[in-house]
């Protein structure tokens, strides 16, 4: 873990993912495989070693996004994801597939392509700038390889997005992320999907059926270990086609912009109850200014930690919903770090979200490429317009007026950078 202080970690805008591991007597949960889409696909035409599959069009998409009319207000978009997106017996993974799947909301998942990978064939890895077959994430058990194929097969078939948290997690030393120049992230990336292209030739694995969906297409952004390295990614990420990163730290809650041609939607400074400053919008961050980076601190704290998170995202969803309408990024891991604390602020965060939705607010709650998706029609000078707008700061006059003249103008251009 980083050894950040209280404040600093806010600061520093770092996250961290560490190894899964299972709980202690956990049992293997992996959750239903069709969800709302059915357990099986039968137009599926395996790619290659029949790994994955082409199942056409990805089901559970929203409509097709339209630019905004002159005066109308912008939806509040409410991104949340998930670093690693392994399932390793503790059911979190399918915790939230049902959590989404209640609220009909769509998130995004980053797979760490080790984590389909058995330890057996560590060698096949080849990391930039380290060992062969190192990394600083475990490597899964079998079951725990199935219990994540079946719960990345059930995502996408419900709507969610598979991106990449890409391998071995390298967040210090030599052979840090940070350091890994662009040729290096294009063979960290090429191995990363590799490793989900050929889960049935690595593991051998002849019960399960095969992932629904094209990972060269499928693949259009990610975020890196640590929030490490993005400078250097970006020019591979734009030549590999990439739509946006979510690698960027320390962010604030105001439109994006595009970065070397690619979105760049950073995890985000929020408000942290009780507190002077402000916290980066992930688990982690959390974690690292309650307990000075402990997993496992007196239990006595967990209460007031647990509804200072929670509150904690809601603070940060209100501030945007309520004033520039900026959308709102939220990230976590499958853990149970503090008591599983973190997995609770941010479900009862995302319950209170939803409710606003269903009460009759226009909150869309999606994944970060159905997010680029509404971005890219939208016409530069009303992207322009809305990045005039600070931190909680709502438009003069209201969206009506704001709004009318850019949302106006004839443009040739459909998406701006």
């Amino acid at each position: 873990m980083l050894g950040l202080g209280a404040g600093a970690a806010a600061a520093a805008g770092l996250s961290a993912c560490g190894s899964l591991k299972p709980s202690d007597g956990s049992t293997h949960a992996s959750g239903s495989q069709g969800g709302r889409s059915g357990s099986s696909v039968p137009s599926a035409r395996p790619i290659g070693d029949g790994s994955t599959s082409y199942t056409g069009k990805q089901p559970h998409q929203p409509d097709r996004p339209e630019p905004l009319e002159p005066g109308q207000a912008p939806p509040q978009f409410v991104i949340f994801s998930w670093d690693g997106a392994g399932e390793v017996g503790n059911g979190l993974f399918p915790r939230f597939l049902d959590l989404a799947k209640e609220h009909g909301a769509s998130m995004t998942f980053f797979l760490s392509g080790l984590y389909l990978l058995p330890e057996s064939k560590k060698r096949l890895y080849d990391p930039p700038n380290n060992p062969r077959g190192a990394s600083d994430i475990g490597y899964l058990t079998n079951e725990h390889i199935k219990a994540t194929l079946t719960n990345v097969r059930r995502a996408w078939l419900e709507g969610h997005e598979i991106g990449t948290h890409f391998n071995g997690h390298f967040c210090s030393g030599y052979g840090t992320v940070g350091n890994w120049t662009p040729a290096q992230w294009r063979s960290e990336i090429q191995q990363a999907k590799a490793f989900v292209k050929e889960w049935r030739s690595n593991t051998g694995f002849s019960d399960l059926p095969s992932l629904p969906f094209d990972y060269d297409k499928e693949l259009v952004g990610g975020r890196t270990p640590c929030l490490l390295g993005q400078n250097n990614l970006l020019p591979t990420a734009k030549e590999l086609g990439w739509r946006y990163d979510a690698s960027s730290p320390g962010g604030r809650q105001v439109w994006p912009v595009k970065k070397q041609g690619v979105w760049d939607l950073p995890l985000q400074q929020i408000p942290f109850p009780g507190r002077s400053f402000e916290v980066l919008s992930m688990d982690y961050n959390m974690l690292a200014n309650q307990s000075v980076n402990s997993t496992n601190a007196p239990a006595y704290h967990y209460p007031a930690w647990r509804t200072q998170a929670a509150n904690a995202y809601i603070s940060g969803f209100k501030r945007a919903y309520e004033t520039n309408r900026a959308p709102f990024f939220v990230g976590n891991h499958f853990e149970q770090w503090n008591g599983g604390i973190y997995m609770d602020a941010v479900e009862e965060a995302f319950k209170h979200i939803a409710r606003e939705k269903d009460k009759g607010a226009d909150v869309r709650l999606v994944s970060f490429r159905q997010y680029v998706d509404w971005m890219d029609v939208q016409k530069p000078e009303v992207l322009a317009k809305l990045r005039t707008l600070d931190v909680g700061q709502a438009p003069a006059g209201g969206w009506k007026s704001f709004l009318k003249e850019a949302a106006s103008t004839p443009s040739s251009t459909a998406s701006a950078t």
